[in-house]
């Protein structure tokens, strides 16, 4: 059972025991004492009380950890570290002023307020936290008071906490909060520690009177502007499944840039007071409490588990605090899922919050108004109102969608998915109100409204819309409204798939398929390739729409979600008024939608028997288009980086490859006339090279070659080879950076040999390099020509330029024999738990290729693998006549073309077996036996 509260917590018992144990009296006599004692040996003094701190500091931590685990309660764990680190500090303070340095006769400038600010002025602070503090004086410094902040200073320094520190006057204060937005926040959260409370009363006074007053629009401007600059390098969606705690996204600093907001607008002191003054209502006050208790739970844990200042959710430590927080695991979801879910949901509710108050402060003409594609603009006069044609249910306000009246959805529930219908026909952006409303009536769409014909029209319409689909139903998914009258897609909301290769949720993912197939009919980005030329020739567009709508729509489920997505789309495709024959190819598409991917990047496009099995697979030629443009929109949704100009020529390869086979032996690009035409673009593109030398290096590749790889590669290529061989080199290798996709990709020319790729990989793995994908060639005159892609280690182009070099170096030395490699690499393989855990598998295959037997292997990708399972393939006496790598986040899909050392199949069964057995015990650790291989090659 989780142990994080679904309501807002209650103060428990334990949080007072702390209170008792280290605040005020208590501590600060204990440690008075121990300083009385050293008084006049100012060096002793300190020493031993630092030390009663420390271990006051140590005692404090361990047991508001202990109650964290055992109650749950973020934000009483927050402001228990927030009261012992306040009754420290006020220690500090006595020490410093009654036995270090203590004033008989103060002036009126020897006075001095210390004051929490930023987070630790909130009363909230988790444990890895930096310790904020404002030391206030009346006037100008003083030798006093520039001793006692030093002797504090010190002390704290000495504790090892981190501790931001400022001295200003009041008027200081005040001049710097004017003109700096930043130090005008602290100041707007300053709370008062320990020293003189009216000089602390003074600041608070005339900040609120000469800074706060009359500002309210410019503040909120900043604020947001911030928050807008801070998510762009956060990263703008709040699904990334890596999320900031503190700075991404529906984080904790979204909720504090809210309370910042509405304290120096509405003036308030509290989140409570919000509801009074018309902003929230309390359900929503309750749903800010409980979020900002869940933050600080997971931040909580997060500094307590890492042992420092950590705010990112990586991969490594979801686990451990999916357990931290009790989650369990559900079939076909595991507790880490679990954990990010409620994460990801959590998130989306401090988005809703966000729009309540962004239209509570539209409302007092505070902040810009938003247009549905981000356009702006500022409310002026008294609201503008226009009555729609279409239904009087609905009227245009500033240029936004809303509602008539509040019975709008009750007199016909209809209207839930007529709002975003007009929205998207209209192009208007949605009035947070009418949003508000919808999120609040849910209830309202029952069985009835998903079976309205209207209803499902109307649905129909927005998600295959020509104008804004991701938008309007990106709108639709916030209300609830989409997870409601779809509940198959209400399931994946918010789901994370515990892996390295999906970026975003389950539902931002599909989202973010929506709008790339609306690029792809727009035309608006070549990089789709031939997705843009195929999409005006689909017969039935709308198909598209639904199947990528529903194609990853059964994830989470134990069993395979193409199967199960297949048979739940046979169930709502009627449902959304389409034929039968319509509801099969959806069908078909969701079930075999990963399909045209696997065998692009993971079989031998050149071997005939690849495009039989395809051709098998897709039957006519209107299904492949459509697979095609589904695949390309699919790979392009994963994230940043995983579509490439390599995978769009992959596709292509295999459509026209294909395209003869269904067309009974009729194509409009044939074989032959498609690599002319490859050839032409290659020689137009060198026009520095002779026609007798382009065509001399054309003859050195094989057709496949034409096909297989794209334009910018092959110029590439063709300057690396001719620069080598002028320089009258035997092997070289050239880098290639790529910092869009975070790869390095390195081309390596080397006589070819059987062990080629697996020195390489070998290589590569000694200088610490992973392989995410390599494409292997070989020219007619016996050369080999393979293209490996690593993950790019630095984020500076200067360094990770040097850590390519000697990357190059690693694999210039190993081809020329000058290093041993298993030795180098048994050395340098990192050794440790691993994040994930994927199940190996091993595939010996004779019916996809007529010439080889084709060996396909998936497991937990780690440094060295392919140099392991290379070497493995070499000691079993088998060719390795091509190989595909690819990388999906964390798993590795090798694919290996193999005969054995007379060229044929390897056809016995107890042969195939000991292949298996060899290759699975690479993953399992028991490669390093050198004559398991050696058994098996006998067997």
């Amino acid at each position: 059972m989780n142990i994080l509260r679904t309501t807002a917590p209650r103060t428990p018992r334990a949080t007072r025991t702390i209170g008792e144990r280290f605040e005020g009296k208590a501590l600060k006599a204990e440690i008075l004492e121990i300083a009385r004692a050293h008084q006049g040996r100012d060096l002793e003094l300190r020493q031993a009380v630092v030390a009663r701190m420390k271990s006051a500091l140590a005692e404090g931590r361990a047991e508001a950890e202990r109650l964290l685990m055992e109650e749950g309660c973020g934000r009483c764990c927050a402001q228990r570290l927030s009261a012992l680190q306040d009754a420290i500090i006020q220690a500090a303070f006595e020490v410093a002023t009654t036995l270090l340095y203590p004033m008989d006769n103060p002036s009126r400038s020897e006075r001095m307020a210390v004051a929490a600010v930023g987070g630790y002025g909130r009363g909230m602070l988790a444990p890895g936290s930096d310790t904020d503090i404002l030391f206030v004086l009346p006037y100008k410094q003083t030798a006093w008071g520039e001793s006692v902040a030093e002797a504090m200073l010190y002390m704290l320094w000495d504790l090892g906490l981190k501790v931001g520190h400022a001295t200003r006057s009041v008027d200081e204060s005040l001049r710097q909060a004017r003109a700096d937005v930043t130090i005008r926040t602290s100041i707007l959260e300053a709370r008062f520690l320990v020293g003189d409370k009216a000089l602390f009363e003074d600041l608070e006074r005339r900040f609120d009177k000469e800074v706060v007053e009359g500002t309210a629009a410019e503040f909120v401007a900043a604020k947001m502007a911030e928050r807008e600059e801070r998510l762009r390098r956060a990263g703008q969606s709040r699904y990334l499944v890596e999320p900031n705690v503190k700075d991404g996204k529906g984080g904790l600093r979204d909720l504090h840039t809210l309370f910042w907001i509405a304290k120096y607008v509405y003036r308030v002191r509290a989140t409570g007071q919000l509801v009074a003054k018309g902003v929230f209502t309390r359900e929503e006050a309750r749903l800010f409490t409980r979020c900002e208790d869940f933050l600080w739970s997971v931040r909580c844990h997060l500094h307590f588990l890492t042992g420092r200042a950590e705010e990112r959710l990586s991969f490594d430590l979801q686990r451990d605090m999916a357990e931290r927080l009790g989650y369990t695991e559900h079939p076909g979801q595991r507790d880490v899922e679990r954990f990010m879910k409620h994460y990801f949901l959590v998130a989306k509710d401090v988005g809703d919050l966000t729009a309540i108050l962004s239209a509570a402060l539209e409302e007092r003409h505070d902040k810009p108004v938003p247009g549905l594609k981000g356009m702006v603009q500022r409310l002026s006069g008294r609201s503008r109102t226009v009555a729609l044609k279409e239904s009087a249910d609905f009227i245009v306000d500033h240029d936004r969608l809303n509602v008539a009246d509040e019975e709008a959805f009750k007199r016909d529930p209809v209207n839930l998915i007529r709002l975003f219908h007009i929205a998207d026909k209209r192009d208007l952006a949605l009035h947070p109100d009418a949003m508000r409303l919808a999120a609040r009536s849910l209830a309202l769409i029952d069985a009835d409204l998903r079976e309205n014909e209207e209803a499902n029209r109307l649905f129909l319409e927005v998600l295959a819309s020509r104008n804004a689909p991701e938008t309007v139903l990106r709108r639709m998914n916030e209300a609830g409204v989409l997870g409601r009258f779809v509940p198959e897609f209400g399931k994946v909301v918010a789901m994370m798939q515990f892996n390295m290769y999906h970026h975003y949720t389950v539902d931002e993912h599909l989202l973010r398929c929506i709008g790339i197939l609306s690029e792809i009919e727009r035309k608006s980005n070549p990089e789709n390739g031939l997705a843009n030329d195929l999409m005006a020739t689909v017969k039935n567009r709308a198909l598209l729409y639904v199947a990528l709508l529903l194609h990853d729509i059964a994830k989470g489920r134990p069993e395979d979600h193409s199967v199960a997505g297949a048979r739940i789309a046979r169930r709502l495709c009627p449902r959304f008024g389409l034929s039968a024959v319509e509801t099969e190819t959806v069908a078909w598409l969701v079930e075999q939608h990963l399909v045209m991917s696997t065998v692009a990047q993971s079989r031998d496009l050149s071997d005939r028997k690849t495009i039989e099995n395809f051709a098998a697979v897709v039957q006519n030629l209107e299904r492949m288009k459509l697979l095609t443009i589904i695949t390309t929109a699919d790979i392009r949704a994963v994230g940043p980086g995983t579509w490439n100009g390599w995978k769009a020529q992959l596709l292509r390869t295999l459509y026209y490859e294909t395209e003869p086979v269904l067309t009974g032996g009729f194509s409009e690009v044939d074989r032959g006339k498609r690599v002319a035409v490859a050839q032409a673009q290659f020689r137009h593109a060198l026009a520095d090279w002779s026609d007798d030398k382009v065509a001399a290096y054309a003859a050195r590749h094989y057709p496949p070659y034409w096909l297989r790889v794209d334009l910018d590669t092959k110029l590439i290529h063709a300057r690396f080879v001719d620069a080598t061989e002028a320089a009258g080199k035997p092997l070289a290798v050239h880098a290639e950076l790529d910092p869009a996709r975070g790869i390095t990709t390195l081309m390596v020319l080397a006589p070819d040999h059987p062990k080629l790729l697996s020195v390489i990989a070998g290589a590569c793995a000694s200088a610490g390099a992973n392989i995410v994908d390599a494409h292997i060639s070989t020219t007619t005159d016996g050369l080999a020509l393979d293209t490996i892609s690593i993950r790019r280690a630095f984020e500076r182009d200067e360094d990770e330029r040097r850590r390519a070099d000697k990357v190059k170096d690693a694999i210039e030395k190993a081809l020329a024999g000058e290093v041993r490699l298993p030795e180098v690499i048994a050395r340098k393989l990192p050794k440790g738990r691993r994040t994930f855990s994927v199940e190996p598998e091993v595939t010996v295959n004779n019916s996809w290729s007529n010439r080889h037997t084709v060996v396909e292997v998936s497991g937990l990708d780690r440094p060295g693998l392919l140099f392991e399972l290379t070497t493995t393939l070499s000691r079993l006496n088998l060719n390795i006549a091509s190989a595909h790598v690819a990388t999906f986040g964390e798993r590795a899909v090798d694919v290996f073309y193999v005969t054995d050392l007379m060229g044929a199949k390897i056809t016995g069964a107890a042969r195939q077996s000991a292949i298996r057995r060899a290759l699975v015990a690479v993953f399992e650790g028991a490669s390093d036996d050198e004559e398991a291989p050696r058994r098996a090659a006998r067997a």
